[in-house]
């Protein structure tokens, strides 16, 4: 999923966040893009991750999106139910924003 972190945010530690979220149903964790530039405020970064394949019966990327883009501020999210995309405009809130995904995979 995607959403806005801080800038100095590092990468490995946003891929850690995620794939801790549930060790057995997260086979892989890619951090893939980091946007800066129109539309992403300054010293925020859009992070835009994706997991594998496998997880598309069992959970869609679109709903882990739009759970963590409502806990940013934003609205809406979407994409494909194996890869989607959206932020919002409260980057500081990202790890709130990996527990609301990590909800939606608990069930």
């Amino acid at each position: 999923f995607a959403f806005v972190v801080d800038a100095a945010a590092a990468a490995g530690d946003l891929a850690r966040a995620v794939a801790g979220a549930d060790k057995a149903l997260i086979a892989e964790v890619r951090v893939f893009d980091v946007y800066r530039g129109p539309g992403v405020p300054e010293g925020k970064a859009s992070i835009a991750a994706a997991v594998t394949e496998d997880l598309v019966g069992k959970v869609s990327a679109v709903d882990l999106v739009r759970a963590g883009v409502e806990t940013l501020g934003g609205k809406g999210g979407g994409g494909r139910p194996d890869m989607a995309q959206g932020g919002g405009p409260d980057g500081t809130k990202a790890a709130e924003a990996v527990a609301a995904a990590k909800a939606v995979v608990a069930g």
